[in-house]
């Protein structure tokens, strides 16, 4: 009985870890207009202009913060960090 509990609870962290991963590329993907799958999949010249291009997306978002514009979303903000910290990596 405890081996089908532990099964249930990975079963349900696998789950949460999917639905996880799935709920930030598509936030991504509306945010910047880049399937982050590709992103992930991609090397070289090519991960560098699109890491580039994070970089200066998150920038515009820190200055419409700073500013204190009224379409920041820091929402956004997070999820942009979050996509280049696991291209960097």
């Amino acid at each position: 009985m405890k081996e089908l509990s532990r099964e249930a609870r990975r079963f349900r962290q696998q789950n949460d870890e999917i639905e996880s991963q799935a709920r930030q590329t598509v936030a991504f993907f509306l945010i910047s207009g880049i399937d982050l799958d590709d992103a992930l999949a991609s090397t070289g010249s090519e991960r560098r202009r699109i890491t580039a291009r994070i970089a200066r997306l998150i920038e515009r978002e820190r200055l419409k913060g700073v500013r204190r514009h009224w379409s920041y979303d820091i929402n956004r903000h997070i999820a942009l960090k979050q996509a280049l910290d696991r291209l960097i990596d």
